[in-house]
């Protein structure tokens, strides 16, 4: 077994699903998703999670001069040919396409590719914010950095006059959401953890249509939005 399938189940998957799995941890996944109901809830999670942002981008053919082309670069190199695509590859490289597109791609590349590190990184999480009534995705929320979220719009979100958006955060054991202040529409925007806890798995995030102040008594008076929960990355 290579050292990638010892890792979390959870982390493979979400790097399965984005396609940034080496091919052999790759296959060793695809080996065991008939016999591992966890793996494949765990993929269905992510799938779940990220291949809506495809629907971001058009669709574009690729020509039909690509997979000799990149046979010929690796024969150069001295590697091996390539695989023909495998299913869902399309979707996988649409949402990287979705990524790019919001901004945010290089940002999650770093966050789930994998080189082990000679010291144990700190966590890394990201959220994706959809609304509650479809699911599509509106926002992508990601660590960055012990005490700070980048906030990453992927559409406009129409807001009526005299109201705002008020970003919440809520975790298991909290007595309720804590404000993480406003958010201006269609901006990317680094927001402050201030004296939070740690991010922790399954945190829930969302934002909430308020006051032009904000909410005035500490928690959303408002409807959601978007709402979403962390996920770690590494």
């Amino acid at each position: 077994m290579s050292a990638e399938a010892k890792r979390d189940p959870h982390d493979l998957a979400g790097q399965y699903v984005l396609g940034t799995l080496p091919a052999r941890a790759r296959r060793e996944l695809e080996a065991a998703l008939p016999h591992d109901p966890a793996l494949r809830a765990a993929v269905a999670e992510w799938e779940a999670r990220l291949l809506p942002l495809t629907e971001l981008v058009e669709p574009v053919e690729p020509s039909a001069q690509l997979w000799p082309r990149i046979a010929r670069s690796l024969a150069q190199q001295g590697g091996a040919s390539p695989q023909a695509p495998r299913p869902g590859w399309r979707e996988r490289l649409n949402l990287w396409r979705a990524l790019a597109a919001a901004g945010f791609a290089a940002a999650v590349a770093m966050a789930v590719l994998t080189v082990q590190p000679p010291e144990p990184a700190a966590p890394r999480y990201m959220v994706v914010l959809a609304a509650p009534q479809d699911m599509a995705p509106g926002w992508v929320l990601q660590s960055a950095g012990d005490d700070r979220l980048r906030l990453v719009p992927l559409r406009p979100t129409a807001v009526p006059p005299a109201r705002a958006l008020q970003l919440w955060t809520k975790a298991e054991g909290w007595a309720g959401p804590v404000s993480l202040g406003l958010v201006e529409p269609g901006k990317a925007v680094e927001v402050p953890l201030g004296k939070l806890p740690p991010l922790q798995p399954n945190q829930l995030f969302e934002i909430t249509l308020e006051p032009p102040a904000g909410s005035p008594i500490g928690r959303p008076t408002g409807p959601i939005l978007f709402i979403g929960r962390a996920v770690k990355m590494i």
